[in-house]
C-alpha cells in the first residue's frame, strides 16, 4: 500500500530553483500517531559565512578549549583516585586553561583585525551615510544661495548711483 505519506517527496518549487527553494523530505510516520512525518525543511542561511582567518581561529579556541576541559575533568578524576597523576595533570590543566584563554582571545583580535582592514559591508549605515552627504549639501547650496541673496541686496539697498 503506496500513499504519499509513506515515500519520500520533494516539493515542486525545490525542482524548478533548488538553490533557493525550499526542500521538504517525507518520511513514514508511526501508524496513529497523526503527524505529518516531515523530516527536515532546509531554510536560506539568514548570517553570512565567517571570514577564513576568523573561522580556523575560531575552530582553533574550539579545539583547545575541549581539550583544556577533558584535561580537566581528567585531572579531578585522578584526584579522587588518588593516583599520582593527579599533580601533573592539574598543573597541566592550568597551563592549558591560559593558552585556551590566549585562544579565545586570538578570535577576537582576529575579527577586529579583519574588520578594521576588510571593512564591514552594513547598508544601513552606507545609507545613512549617503543621506546625510545628500543633506549637507543641500543645505551648503542653500546657505551659498542666502549669501549671494544678501550681496545683492547690500549692495543696492538705499543707494541710487555710486558716482
Amino acid at each position: 500500500m503506496n500513499t504519499k505519506s509513506d515515500t519520500r517527496t520533494v516539493t515542486k518549487a525545490a525542482k524548478k530553483a533548488p538553490a533557493e527553494a525550499e526542500v521538504e523530505v517525507e518520511l513514514p510516520a508511526p501508524r496513529g500517531t497523526g503527524l505529518s512525518g516531515r523530516l527536515w525543511v532546509e531554510e536560506p542561511a539568514i548570517r553570512r559565512r565567517m571570514p577564513d582567518p576568523v573561522r580556523t581561529a575560531a575552530v582553533r579556541a574550539v579545539i583547545i578549549t575541549s581539550v583544556t576541559l577533558i584535561q580537566a575533568m581528567m585531572a579531578f578524576f585522578c584526584t579522587l583516585a588518588g593516583s599520582w597523576l593527579a599533580f601533573p595533570m592539574v598543573l597541566s590543566s592550568v597551563g592549558s586553561t591560559v593558552v585556551a584563554t590566549w585562544g579565545v582571545l586570538d578570535v577576537w583580535v582576529t575579527r577586529q583585525v579583519w574588520n578594521q582592514r576588510n571593512g564591514v559591508v552594513s547598508v544601513p549605515s552606507s545609507t545613512a551615510r549617503q543621506l546625510r552627504r545628500e543633506r549637507r549639501r543641500a543645505r551648503r547650496t542653500a546657505r551659498a544661495a542666502e549669501r549671494d541673496g544678501a550681496r545683492i541686496r547690500r549692495r543696492g539697498a538705499g543707494r541710487l548711483s555710486e558716482a
